[in-house]
């Protein structure tokens, strides 16, 4: 396993593997702090793809003045020893001015899908992750990119960002991870204390409990979005920012419930830490979702 730093030598490396070994390529890109959700994805892309690249970029473009940019968690020793357990091929991990070089002035912006949920609440957010993602998949020029459905929304705007850019890549989006508890595996979980992680298991289930009134046979939406509210204050250490009910599809927001695809999504404080997690219900059941430029 080989660690780059460098953007230039990383793409020379990946064009000698694609042009030379005409071996396929997976990227897993994550911002460090790895756990058993980012390893899934690690799992899934060695199956996948004959070389396994790891990228661990804490991407500064996506956090907001008031965010956790400095004291966000970073271990690259920790998360070189993981990977080396999951025969990683290469770990590119770069610093910020290498991303980003003085005088940077071009982002990517995905409209639409990108002004809705997380969105609202972290204006620029999207805006960041397109960007960096945009960086990443030129640099590296993988088969494919793996992403966790925790992140949902995310991985909606890197498929129509990799479709509308015409990227030669398919993003494949695999289930959330969890902990024994219902928790949605998140490196922001360091934050939180043992009894703060205990609370945070309200957020699982208050999307149990919307999913079960919908498999009673509820059909509005404000119903569903008000069995999770219930069940988050019951919990005095969680403070809701929002539940939503949208189409999974295109985040359009929902107020009654057909047949349609839909996505349960929220947001909760618990203590000074922020948590999303979210539900899908009416979806396929494949195992991973995955989508190309011109697919």
């Amino acid at each position: 396993m080989e660690i780059i730093n460098r953007r230039q030598r990383m793409s020379s490396v990946a064009r000698k593997i694609r042009r030379e070994q005409d071996k396929s390529i997976g990227l897993v890109p994550t911002m460090g702090a790895l756990h058993d959700g980012h390893l899934s994805l690690v799992k899934e892309a060695r199956q996948m793809c004959d070389i396994v690249v790891v990228s661990v970029f804490v991407n500064p473009a996506q956090f907001g003045p008031k965010e956790d940019y400095e004291h966000y968690p970073r271990d690259l020793t920790r998360d070189t020893a993981l990977l080396t357990d999951y025969n990683v091929d290469y770990i590119f991990a770069p610093p910020s001015e290498e991303m980003y070089p003085r005088g940077y002035a071009t982002y990517v912006n995905v409209e639409g899908l990108s002004d809705q949920l997380e969105g609202i609440s972290r204006p620029g957010h999207f805006r960041g992750v397109a960007t960096v993602v945009t960086v990443l998949l030129n640099t590296i020029r993988p088969d494919f990119a793996f992403f966790g459905q925790k992140d949902f929304q995310q991985a909606l705007v890197i498929k129509r960002l990799v479709r509308d850019l015409a990227l030669d890549t398919e993003i494949v989006v695999l289930p959330t991870i969890r902990e024994d508890s219902g928790l949605a595996m998140s490196s922001r979980n360091t934050y939180l204390s043992s009894e703060e992680r205990e609370a945070a298991t309200v957020i699982h289930r208050a999307l149990l409990k919307a999913r079960e009134a919908y498999k009673a046979g509820e059909r509005s939406a404000g119903k569903l979005v008000e069995a999770a509210r219930k069940t988050v204050e019951s919990e005095p250490r969680a403070r809701l920012e929002y539940v939503n009910v949208s189409n999974s599809e295109n985040l359009e927001k929902l107020d009654k419930l057909d047949d349609l695809p839909i996505l349960i999504t929220i947001a909760v404080f618990i203590g000074k830490t922020r948590l999303i997690d979210n539900i899908v219900l009416n979806s396929s059941g494949k195992k991973k979702d995955s989508a190309k430029a011109g697919s």
